[in-house]
């Protein structure tokens, strides 16, 4: 069956397997754990800040259970939040008290194919018990409980007769759209209630559920609430279309429409519109500034644009925005060139995983802006103060904060983005980042708008920030020393390192850490060792041909004996294992169905586990297992 991904409004969605083939972690190893966790250091990190008190935003909750989902730790999943609502109970409110059961429920009812025939029937009753306390709890109005009780009810076989009660907590998803994190949440609403009505026999009602919610058919392996979205012709979207006013009449910001924000900001004197960014292509480009003409028909003209940094993403549509008029101005750092050079020498082939098949390079090799920025500059367009900062980092060296103090919004592209730079382009500067946040802290914006909609919702606070800063500089204390130490990149990820402060620190900073700490540490490491590293790494240069003639001719792996081993791998949850596997050996095996079917089994996998945690591991998987991911329209 399928997996279940819940997410606060304000943040990240995430998956959980419910029945059949259950996920794990990566096989990382926690310092100073216990033997359950001994390989999961990312279970131990969130074991680790849900043990200090209940959390004030229930993602964190849900990811600790998706933690144990994938590390197909169920039961001891269910041990431990029993153990932390019978251990807050007293401080928690109704609500909360429902969503540790709607964990405990989910949990339970993945746990079910363990327990024993005899016991199970029992079992899952008690299983549908604890979901509807929690929809007594929560007093039948919170969509999370309401959602994760349909979904684990449509899955139970008809003789727990469930299906009426799972086709109305669905249906009440659907009509309470509104109060969804996201409107993708309703994809698997739709399958859901699509399955149901075919139990029925309602054929073309389940072809319609089955459209909605943008699958192909019944039989998907994986569950898809993400707002991301993958399309082979114009790449990855990271959430649906949107129009927001961050300043009402000033400051507008589309998301959706390709791979990265566009901003437009009305001058004071309302006879100039201000760009921030141009975005990836010229075509999509067009599409966000004609939506937002749409939007607002009586906007000044474009005059101004101004680029936060050179990555292909915020550069490559600058030609439509020329198109529109013959004196626009581009303004971007002097040191631009360095960067576009950077990108030009990069891996070719991975444009198109992240930009789609329309994707140029030319659009950004053409790109030259008509005032270049060497230092910290003030200016006026159109009687709006602006004042352009230079900073080093973190992402490139040519970065640009764009900061407007009457409206107290500050445009900062990509700086905090997690993985220093692109991770396949050798670029990337933490203490440029840790510098760049100073600044940020200083002039303390109210609206702090990042170059990606994820970006704008993790980072979105400078008191936040602050305390970050203090954590990634003890991170990368602790990484340079474990290098002085000879320890080999994998150890160190899997020494589950947790700044002594956090836990007990600003709640705020969880999320952004953890979803920084393992880039930090890969960038780190990439940019502090030579070729030859620690254990002999890098002294012999082996091709995955030489690692398939190491299995097949030597060790005499066969197809039925791949096909076994990816099997058990995925039945543990080891995907990254299986993953590898695969890299060294299905070359050798390229006209087998049955490699073919486990391959993409494998990689929907590690979509599905690394949807909104990790975009740019999503995109790749995506693009491996030749799965595309229609954006979901908003409204019902």
């Amino acid at each position: 069956m399928k997996s279940f991904i819940y997410v606060s409004a304000a943040l990240l969605l995430f998956g959980i397997l419910l029945v059949g083939l259950r996920e794990a972690s990566s096989g990382s190893v926690a310092a100073n754990t216990t033997e359950s966790g001994s390989h999961r250091p990312d279970l131990e990190y969130f074991k680790a800040i849900n043990s200090v008190g209940p959390p004030q935003d229930p993602q964190i909750l849900f990811l600790l259970m998706a933690q144990y989902s994938n590390a197909n730790l169920q039961s001891d999943g269910v041990e431990f939040f029993s153990e932390r609502l019978k251990q807050f109970g007293p401080r928690l409110t109704d609500t909360q008290k429902a969503v540790y059961l709607s964990a405990i429920g989910l949990l339970r009812a993945q746990h079910a194919s363990s327990v024993s025939l005899l016991h199970r029937v029992g079992y899952v009753k008690e299983t549908i018990a604890t979901l509807e306390q929690a929809k007594q709890l929560s007093g039948g109005h919170v969509f999370v409980v309401n959602w994760i009780a349909g979904v684990v009810l449509a899955d139970l076989p008809g003789f727990f007769h469930q299906q009426k009660e799972a086709q109305a907590e669905l249906a009440w998803c659907v009509e309470n759209a509104d109060k969804a994190p996201q409107a993708s949440w309703l994809r698997e609403a739709y399958y859901h209630l699509g399955k149901l009505a075919l139990s029925r026999g309602e054929q073309a009602k389940a072809q319609d559920y089955l459209r909605r919610s943008g699958y192909k058919d019944f039989s998907s392996p994986i569950t898809l609430t993400t707002p991301f979205s993958e399309d082979l012709v114009s790449g990855h979207t990271f959430a649906p279309r949107r129009i927001a006013e961050i300043v009402p009449g000033r400051v507008y910001a589309l998301s959706g429409f390709e791979f990265t924000e566009y901003y437009f900001v009305v001058s004071d004197d309302r006879r100039q519109l201000i760009g921030i960014d141009a975005g990836t292509r010229p075509d999509s480009a067009k599409a966000a500034y004609e939506a937002l003409r749409a939007y607002a028909p009586n906007l000044p003209a474009l005059t101004t644009v101004f680029i936060t940094h050179s990555h292909w993403d915020h550069i490559g549509g600058h030609a439509y925005f020329r198109s529109l008029n013959e004196n626009l101005r581009f303004y971007a750092r002097s040191n631009y060139e360095q960067e576009v050079g950077r990108e030009l020498d990069a891996p070719g082939t991975l444009g198109k995983s992240f930009f789609g098949e329309r994707f140029r390079v030319d659009d950004v090799r053409s790109f030259k802006p008509d005032v270049a920025i060497d230092r910290r500059t003030e200016l006026k367009i159109g009687r709006t103060r602006v004042e352009l900062i230079p900073v080093q980092g973190g992402e490139t060296h040519d970065g640009m904060f764009i900061y407007l103090p009457d409206l107290s919004v500050m445009f900062v592209g990509d700086f905090i983005m997690p993985y220093l730079g692109a991770p396949f382009v050798e670029e990337g500067d933490l203490q440029g980042l840790l510098d760049a946040i100073d600044i940020v802290v200083e002039k303390n914006p109210k609206h702090l708008l990042h170059g990606h909609e994820p970006l704008t919702r993790n980072f979105a606070s400078t008191a936040m920030l602050a305390h970050l800063k203090l954590d990634l500089s003890w991170l990368r204390e602790q990484v340079l020393n474990a290098i002085r130490r000879g320890d080999e990149l994998a150890m160190i990820q899997q020494a589950n390192l947790i700044p002594p402060d956090l836990p007990s620190g600003n709640p705020d900073v969880y999320l952004p850490y953890f979803l920084m700490r393992e880039h930090v540490v890969d960038r780190l490491y990439d940019q502090s060792v030579g070729y030859w590293q620690a254990d002999l790494q890098g002294l012999e240069h082996l091709s995955g041909a030489d690692r398939a003639e190491l299995l097949v001719d030597y060790l005499g792996l066969s197809e039925r004996q791949l096909t076994n081993a990816l099997g058990r791998m995925a039945a543990d949850g080891k995907y990254e294992l299986a993953a590898s596997l695969l890299e060294s050996s299905e070359a050798r095996f390229e006209h087998s169905d049955s490699v073919a079917r486990a391959k993409r089994l494998i990689y929907l996998k590690l979509m599905e586990k690394n949807q909104n945690t990790d975009p740019f591991k999503f995109i790749l998987y995506s693009a491996k297992a030749g799965e595309q991911v229609p954006q979901m329209p908003t409204g019902k």
